[in-house]
């Protein structure tokens, strides 16, 4: 296949895949830290973006390299919303999961330590367990504001954790340590995409 035809082809893949994951190309310029002029001129068959971004491209669309540079592989590309959907089904099952530990504790605690007062705790724990598994997913995903949202969720459950752990008088001051965490790691997403758009 000549280089020119090459270039045609990933682009009319690259453009496909692209409206079916109901991105605009400045979208999708964004996620890959490229311009989107850059974008446009793959698209259009003018250039092949290099390995690397082909890589990332694949990775981001769920499909192989072998989608982006053959014709008429329309069929095996998963399209945008039934990706979604995967991707809202295994949100919900690891979701569910740190739930269903949190009531299989709660459960034991009843029947092993009925006496024990703070049982519904475990509910309190599943709370920074799930930020967890939806701040992996998300980071797997590459899902800015929901990695974001999780942390968030993260910090804060975390300290309300050790606060009604540790129920004494002063326990409350754990808070104030949230807000230090919550700027410093707004602050990283904000310095790691300047330094991602410096770098192209």
């Amino acid at each position: 296949m000549e280089e020119q035809d090459l270039a045609i082809t990933i682009g009319k893949n690259l453009t496909r895949l692209r409206k079916m994951a109901n991105l605009t190309q400045l979208e999708l310029a964004e996620k890959l830290n490229y311009s989107d002029k850059s974008v446009s001129k793959w698209e259009q068959g003018n250039g092949i973006p290099d390995v690397r971004i082909l890589i990332q491209l694949a990775e981001l669309y769920g499909v192989t390299l072998d989608d982006l540079v053959r014709e008429n592989r329309e069929e095996k590309v998963v399209p945008g919303k039934a990706r979604l959907r995967q991707r809202l089904i295994a949100a919900l099952c690891g979701s569910g999961l740190c739930w269903l530990v949190a009531v299989v504790v709660f459960v034991g605690l009843g029947i092993f330590a009925p006496d024990l007062s703070y049982k519904w705790l475990a509910f309190v724990y599943a709370v920074p367990a799930n930020a967890i598994v939806l701040l992996v997913l998300s980071s797997i995903w590459h899902y800015k504001w929901t990695r974001i949202a999780s942390i968030t969720v993260l910090v804060w459950s975390l300290l309300a954790c050790i606060y009604l752990t540790f129920l004494q008088k002063n326990v409350w001051l754990i808070f104030l340590i949230g807000i230090p965490l919550q700027v410093l790691a707004l602050f990283f997403f904000v310095w790691r995409k300047g330094v991602r758009s410096a770098g192209n």
